[in-house]
């Protein structure tokens, strides 16, 4: 099973950046979606952005022009710019791999999640 490691969580103040990185670690061929998500006390999980294998993205409205989501599918990793931060981004990030392939022939595996990254944004 794939593995992610996450880094680059911390505190900042209204109007700052941060930066969040994730590594996927084990037996892979390559990997299909790969996405950022966040989490707050009493709420659900929900989607910040995703990023497909070829470089398509999709972002959730509120961050828009805010954040922006890469990856290096020979590194494995995925990373989150985030700029003009907002107390409301305040939460844990999980970094999410949809699903990958150990065997480019045959069906993809099921992805997992990171351990989280606290973000926290304010003065």
């Amino acid at each position: 099973q794939v593995q992610l490691v996450e880094s680059g969580g911390g505190l900042v103040q209204p109007g700052g950046s941060l930066r969040l990185s994730c590594t996927a670690f084990g037996n892979i061929a390559s990997i299909n979606d790969m996405g950022w998500y966040r989490q707050t006390p009493g709420k659900q999980r929900e989607l910040v952005c995703t990023i497909s294998s070829d470089g398509r993205t999709k972002y959730a409205d509120d961050v828009k022009g805010r954040f922006t989501i890469s990856r290096d599918n020979r590194k494995r990793t995925v990373s989150l710019q985030m700029s003009n931060l907002k107390p409301e981004d305040t939460a844990v990030y999980y970094c999410n791999v949809e699903s990958y392939y150990i065997d480019p022939f045959d069906l993809p595996k099921e992805g997992s999640w990171g351990q989280g990254t606290q973000v926290t944004v304010s003065s």
